[in-house]
């Protein structure tokens, strides 16, 4: 079906094959392409993702490093996310003292 939305589509098929050169570039992190990806997203006349081209230039090469380098802070967000649920299941009903308590042993 997806084949068929897409031989019908010429728009949507650019778009999917830049989202799945992105996607692969993210996942086999090879950040070196991505002034290539760009270039290619602005040879094409998809706006959406020339904008989103147009953010990734702003601060190429912290970008590009981390679609390179395989260190990230997945962990550290995960923590943040879950201080963050906590806090806010505990907004207005006991102080500090036990928001703490609940921190330090969930």
């Amino acid at each position: 079906m997806l084949a068929s939305v897409l031989a019908h589509c010429p728009e949507l098929n650019a778009l999917a094959r830049h989202v799945r050169s992105f996607a692969d570039m993210l996942v086999r992190l090879q950040g070196e392409r991505l002034p290539q990806w760009i270039n290619e997203i602005q040879a094409d006349d998809l706006s959406r993702l020339h904008n989103f081209a147009a953010s990734l230039l702003r601060d190429l090469p912290a970008v590009t490093a981390g679609l390179t380098l395989p260190w990230n802070s997945g962990s550290v967000e995960g923590h943040v996310n879950r201080i963050k649920m906590l806090k806010r299941q505990m907004f207005g009903r006991a102080g500090f003292h036990l928001l703490r308590k609940r921190t330090l042993l969930a």
